[in-house]
């Protein structure tokens, strides 16, 4: 398959970015606070980890050897594959700009840190969640690189847990932050910016 390589060249790149990205801020982000997982609820935390783990292990199977998954690719035009390159490569950069908006209130749950200040700086001032949206975008960027409707549907899959995942979230953070955050989630959009903002 050697049509595959620069998608692999460049899913590999974008894969490589996103694992230090996502590794470099979390390493800045602790506080030795412990988190607690367990107000997320057990059945949704496994749930959100196995299909990351899924997801994980069905692109780096594309990335040692694309004939291994080649049973689930998807005839893409070459194109739009290289619209996924593009996706991806912005995807790095909102990615990056998210996080370091966030800080050190970065957690992979959704328990806010003791500490934890609402941040409206950076994407957070259109939308209350960039993170997810970079998540969703990444993973369409992956599936459509891949050409491969199994990464796409285990991507789908994680996105729309992890948005069910968004309502304790919320929750948590109008526990923490109150009237402040209340104001923020009516200036702002879940996912997408409010029209007339």
């Amino acid at each position: 398959m050697p049509t595959e390589t620069p998608f692999r060249i460049a899913l590999l790149a974008i894969c490589c970015l996103v694992a230090l990205t996502g590794g470099w801020f979390r390493l800045r982000a602790r506080t030795g606070e412990p988190i607690s997982h367990r107000e997320e609820g057990l059945v949704l935390t496994i749930i959100i980890r196995l299909l990351g783990l899924c997801l994980w292990i069905t692109t780096i199977a594309y990335l040692l050897n694309a004939t291994w998954i080649q049973w689930v690719s998807l005839p893409l035009p070459r194109w739009l594959r290289w619209c996924g390159v593009v996706c991806g490569t912005v995807c790095l950069g909102f990615l990056w700009w998210t996080l370091i908006n966030l800080g050190k209130n970065l957690t992979d749950t959704v328990v806010t840190r003791s500490n934890a200040v609402l941040v409206t700086t950076g994407p957070y001032r259109w939308i209350r969640h960039p993170f997810y949206v970079a998540v969703f975008f990444l993973t369409l960027a992956i599936a459509l690189m891949a050409a491969n409707w199994l990464i796409g549907l285990i991507g789908l899959s994680f996105v729309a847990v992890v948005a069910i995942r968004v309502k304790k979230e919320e929750q948590k953070l109008i526990e923490k932050f109150g009237d402040q955050y209340r104001k923020y989630m009516a200036a702002t959009g879940r996912f997408l910016p409010k029209i007339g903002l």
